[in-house]
């Protein structure tokens, strides 16, 4: 198990060097600057700025700072926000869209996970068609609808709850039922057909043939093989929903990571863009890697460090 760990980390870093890389030169080619945006600045004080940000200099130059910088944590100032740092801005933000990414995974995979077994053990009967509508409601329907339909009847017209803004968990129930609608509905299917995949093994039909009860065969038989490709698909949505649904946050008025990354574009903020990037590639790299560690607790079958599965 080390030594798997081992060579992910080294991949790990290999992957988030081409990604730091790529991400540096695609904003250096990229049309404008940090300060076309703005009023029409004399050429001197447009030079001193350059100077003070070290856009003046080559850019093999900047770009071994930024990779010093990044490896030393530091993504720099922002060009646009005064007297913050990059780093600032996602101490900042992303503890608030790490509590609304907590809450929504824990709805998105608490139902979809239950619609999913409701739907495989009642196969072809109304329970199934209804968790099926749910969740092909949930897919069809994007998340800004989802918001503005639970803002509408939920807060609005009812009164339960806040309309907007991040005060209490009152006002984060609705942003976090809007972002776990669509991975609710795609783990629902997911678990729906790998629950049909699994009941139709032939150690099921021996279990049920020793008389054990229908609740022991789908708890201890069925749920933990159906998990697999659930457990793959939460690794890309843990790294997307914890760094926040632009969307999302905006609707609601949350001052979560992805407000800042949205602004830094239209701002050509090329320092928060990149940060920002960086560091949400991190959290993707990381939860693959947890992923993978953790095919091998729930199917010991799965070798990681090298072997096949069923050695």
């Amino acid at each position: 198990m080390a030594k798997y760990i081992g060579k992910r980390l080294l991949y790990m870093l290999l992957s988030l060097w081409m990604i730091v890389t790529a991400t540096f030169f695609f904003m250096r080619i990229a049309p404008g600057n940090p300060f076309a945006s703005e009023k029409k600045l004399p050429p001197e004080i447009e030079a001193n700025l350059n100077a003070h940000f070290g856009l003046d200099k080559p850019w093999y130059a900047q770009y071994w700072e930024y990779l010093v910088r990044i490896v030393n944590w530091d993504f720099g100032p922002s060009f646009k926000y005064k007297s913050q740092t990059v780093n600032d801005l996602i101490n900042e933000g992303f503890p608030v869209s790490f509590l609304l990414g907590m809450e929504a995974i824990f709805i998105a995979v608490a139902v979809g996970v239950l619609l999913g077994i409701i739907a495989a053990l009642k196969h072809n009967r109304w329970p199934d068609y209804t968790a099926m509508i749910v969740a092909v409601l949930g897919i069809s329907v994007p998340s800004f609808i989802m918001a503005s339909f639970l803002q509408y009847f939920l807060a609005i017209k009812m009164g339960i709850f806040p309309v907007a803004r991040w005060e209490s968990f009152m006002h984060s129930v609705l942003p976090a039922v809007a972002l776990a609608s669509t991975p609710m509905a795609f783990i629902a299917r997911l678990t729906r057909s790998s629950m049909l995949e699994v009941l139709a093994n032939d150690y099921i039909k021996t279990a049920k043939s020793k008389g054990l009860s229908r609740g022991v065969i789908t708890v201890k038989h069925t749920i933990r093989n159906a998990l697999l490709p659930v457990v793959t698909y939460m690794g890309p949505l843990t790294a997307g929903i914890l760094t926040g649904s632009f969307v999302i946050e905006r609707i609601f008025g949350i001052p979560g990571l992805g407000a800042h990354f949205v602004t830094s574009i239209n701002n050509r903020d090329y320092t928060v863009i990149m940060g920002v990037t960086v560091f949400y590639s991190i959290l993707l790299l990381v939860s693959i890697l947890l992923v993978d560690i953790a095919y091998g607790i729930i199917d010991p079958r799965i070798k990681l460090a090298g072997g096949k599965k069923g050695e």
